[in-house]
């Protein structure tokens, strides 16, 4: 009785916010239901079970934030509690509290907006750069106004609420019943905590639903306790021994010699006939750039975008079934880099302590003797970007080390891109002064919110949408590639295009495989003839591509294959966010997911037409576990590591194999 006393005391605090938070957090989830423009298709079932489970991640969170204000509660004296000073700090901390609740629902809407999920990775990332992300938030949206129109919703909700509050004040509990309901209400606290998982919300076949079920701040929490997962106890698992010899099997060439007999070591000789090719190499990585944008895909975003990029395509070695491996900058940077499917969790690249000494694209064409150059259009330090890369055969040129005098134009994530590729000719024409060829991989960054780039460049004003920074992402690579054709070099110079991730990546399926599309471009007029490749590919296959078409016998760990020796019309793609893990092949797509589910689509083109679970025994399900479980043991025991050539084997002159 005594406790129950309480709850109708100073305790009913706790129940008062615990209501208001349930209410807030609805509001919430009907909002993010209706914008954006992806349906979560609710049906009532659906609705009733996204909502009842999304009220039990709420109240998990809040039982967890109420810890602090349950200590006060539980050892402020009466005196103190019903004084003016004590009914003040009640009202103040509601207001507060409604004011935090209210500010997480304005992040909750504009992440949303960028990505289509709760909190997760990406918003524990964003935490650690703050500048960058701050800059891009004031610079995308009114933030005042948004700030004021919080205040003027906390006052609006608050007012009511304040004889409740004042009548928490109204009678006096002694200590050992305020212990008894604190005892109560923090073994109810432990026993939430100990039950709510991450997988009633991995039941919906929908992942937008599996979305709005979670509670944001809840997401974030356990994004930031989980930003690694190990694959063997969370996903589908064959033996090892059948993983390791299945995996050779997949990754092996024509041309490729295994090295050692041990399980999961896939390093092999690559033995390419004649000559290298001793070609320069510009490997640009566009930010978010959907296939979509091209007219060659219909695009989605209307006609004349990238006048320059469609032209481009006849001129050029095309591929048009290419896909991205993951959601984010890194995942495309990890997997062009070092050809390793996505690991569960968050990228390599992130991975402080663990993220270097590995066999690199970069590690490979520095030991031919080429000049290796990461160059990005922001500060390096984001996204640990400068550890990785100089950790794996790369000098580094970012927005740091170029003097402020040269950009004539910068916003929240870098300066522009034409300011970018005016470094890349410069640090050219200094690699070639050396008479060393180059390879430089260079990341831009003006197609990304505020979508911000300098006036008078193209029709659309700067700041008005992703449709401007596309056009202008096309303007400024036409201006880099007409300038370096007057530069000496260019007739030697192959000209990589891809882009990092697509714009949105977000679906009914947890992987749409349309929405992984981007497009890749080898221009080199002098050295290429242009082509069409139908062939299925992901950005793992990069490098044995790039590294076969400069003829290069080198030794190999990476998992992609040269798409150039693939017949026509076939390959596959890998394709992952940071829990499910797909392998996408004509007709079919596999998806592996965490509580060791499996689905297979059936597909015609990139859309889905049936879809069922799938089973162990399925060829193409033990291929696919098998990339994944061979590229995380292979991770976890750094087999992935950078073996110089022997030199032995070296030509001091001429820095190739014999």
């Amino acid at each position: 009785m005594r406790a129950w006393q309480a709850f109708e005391g100073r305790f009913r605090l706790l129940f008062l916010m615990w209501a208001v938070t349930l209410v807030l957090n609805t509001v919430v989830r009907v909002g993010l239901a209706h914008f954006g423009g992806v349906s979560p298709e609710l049906t009532l079932g659906i609705t009733v079970h996204v909502f009842t489970l999304g009220w039990l991640y709420d109240s998990a969170f809040f039982l967890f934030a109420s810890l602090p204000a349950l200590a006060l509660l539980w050892l402020a004296p009466n005196a103190i509690w019903r004084s003016w000073a004590g009914q003040g700090i009640s009202h103040f901390g509601v207001l507060i509290s409604l004011y935090v609740l209210g500010f997480a629902a304005l992040a909750e809407f504009i992440f949303w907006d960028e990505f289509h999920s709760r909190f997760n990775f990406i918003a524990v990332d964003y935490l650690v750069y703050t500048q960058e992300v701050i800059d891009n938030v004031l610079q995308s949206y009114p933030v005042g106004l948004m700030l004021m129109a919080i205040g003027v919703g906390v006052l609006v909700l608050y007012w009511p609420l304040r004889p409740l509050i004042s009548s928490a004040h109204d009678r006096d509990e002694g200590f050992v019943t305020r212990t008894t309901a604190t005892a109560a209400w923090f073994v109810l606290t432990l026993l939430v905590g100990l039950g709510v998982s991450q997988t009633p919300r991995n039941g919906f076949a929908n992942s937008l639903q599996a979305e709005l079920a979670s509670n944001g701040p809840y997401q974030f929490f356990a994004a930031f306790r989980n930003n690694e997962l190990d694959y063997s106890q969370f996903y589908a698992t064959i033996p090892d021994a059948e993983a390791a010899q299945t995996l050779r099997t997949v990754v092996e060439e024509p041309n490729a010699r295994y090295l050692s007999g041990e399980p999961f070591d896939i390093e092999r000789q690559i033995t390419n006939p004649g000559s290298e090719r001793r070609r320069n190499v510009v490997l640009v990585t566009l930010e978010s750039f959907n296939a979509s944008y091209l007219s060659q895909f219909g695009s989605s975003e209307g006609a004349g975008l990238t006048p320059f990029l469609d032209g481009l395509i006849d001129q050029s070695l095309f591929f048009e079934h290419f896909y991205a491996t993951g959601t984010r900058t890194v995942r495309g940077l990890e997997a062009v880099t070092l050809s390793i499917p996505p690991t569960p969790g968050r990228s390599i690249v992130k991975r402080i302590g663990r993220e270097s000494g590995m066999w690199s694209l970069g590690n490979v064409l520095r030991s031919k003797g080429y000049s290796t150059r990461f160059i990005y259009g922001g500060r390096g330090y984001f996204d640990n970007m400068n550890a990785f890369f100089s950790g794996n055969g790369y000098e580094i040129t970012d927005q740091s080390s170029v003097p402020g005098t040269e950009m004539t134009f910068t916003n929240a994530w870098g300066m522009s891109d034409e300011d970018l590729y005016r470094q890349v000719v410069r640090e050219a024409d200094r690699a070639a002064a050396s008479n060393a060829p180059f390879f430089f991989h260079v990341m831009t960054t003006s197609n990304h919110r505020p979508y911000t780039y300098p006036e008078g460049r193209i029709d659309i004003p700067s700041g008005s949408g992703r449709a401007g920074a596309v056009k202008y992402t096309d303007y400024a690579l036409r201006q880099f590639i007409e300038q370096a054709r007057q530069q000496p070099w260019f007739e030697n110079t192959l000209f990589v295009i891809l882009a990092d991730h697509t714009a949105n990546a977000a679906g009914k399926r947890a992987l749409p495989v349309d929405r992984y599309h981007i497009p890749l471009w080898i221009y080199a007029p002098a050295l290429i003839q242009p082509a069409r490749v139908a062939t299925v590919a992901s950005q793992i296959d990069l490098a044995p591509t790039l590294l076969g078409l400069l003829n290069m016998s080198y030794r190999s760990k990476a998992f992609g294959h040269d798409v150039l020796n693939f017949p026509q019309g076939k390959g596959r793609a890998l394709i992952a966010n940071y829990q499910s893990l797909g392998l996408f092949q004509p007709g079919r797509l596999v998806v592996l997911s965490p509580v060791k589910r499996m689905e297979t689509d059936a597909l015609a083109g990139d859309r889905v037409i049936a879809a069922e679970e799938a089973r162990i025994d399925d060829p193409l399900v033990r291929q696919e576990i098998a990339l994944y479980q061979g590229a995380s043991y292979i991770y976890r025991r750094h087999l992935n590591a950078w073996s110089p050539p022997p030199l032995a084997n070296l030509d001091p002159m001429k820095f190739v194999y014999q």
